[in-house]
């Protein structure tokens, strides 16, 4: 329960980061954030702790009492936003064409899924936003080396750089919070994973 994840808004009530229970229940003790509730009530630690007790929500215990698990706080002076570059990586290609292949339109688990250069790096296609799709491996052998006009096959849409808020990337599939909702963007897809380069 302590590895949970909470919600981290600036104080204009704007995500920016995704943490632990164990470290947002710190957070609220050391002053630095508040807690907010379904009202959109701000708590300090021991106004939230006071509540706690008489909730029946997820809770954490302590040495003299339990804790309700705050599942959204607000940091009281960070006011910014992360920067809003997205990482050019696997798992956010695949969130960008929602784990479908761009040319037989089928939706597959990630396992069953890889990457097609539209252009084929051998014509002189780049490994770049523009350039590389979600593809799964009958349509990718089918296509070979070469682009889809040559292969006789149709791309269902044209690759775009996605214009996502780099925290919460995917959010809509993985959280499972409902006090989270009415702060994301549901558009948004995964963060944590590695950059792909162009050799």
């Amino acid at each position: 329960m302590l590895n949970s994840a909470v919600l981290v808004l600036n104080r204009n009530y704007q995500p920016v980061h995704v943490t632990s229970v164990k470290r947002a229940v710190l957070l609220l003790y050391l002053g630095v954030a508040k807690a907010i509730d379904s009202q959109y009530r701000l708590y300090e630690f021991n106004d939230w702790a006071a509540l706690s007790a008489t909730t029946a929500h997820d809770s954490i215990s302590t040495v003299n009492r339990r804790i309700r698990i705050p599942r959204v706080v607000v940091l009281s002076a960070y006011e910014y936003l992360p920067r809003g570059r997205v990482r050019f990586s696997r798992l956010n290609i695949y969130a960008r064409d929602h784990d479908t292949c761009q040319y037989c339109a089928r939706q597959l688990p990630r396992s069953e899924l890889n990457l097609d250069h539209v252009m084929p790096r051998s014509q002189g296609g780049k490994t770049s936003w523009e350039n590389v799709v979600c593809s799964c491996v009958p349509c990718n052998l089918r296509k070979g080396g070469r682009t889809p006009e040559q292969a006789g096959i149709k791309l269902l849409r044209t690759p775009v750089r996605p214009r996502w808020t780099p925290f919460f990337r995917g959010a809509s599939r993985r959280v499972t919070y409902r006090e989270w909702l009415p702060f994301l963007n549901l558009a948004d897809a995964s963060y944590w994973n590695v950059e792909l380069l162009d050799d």
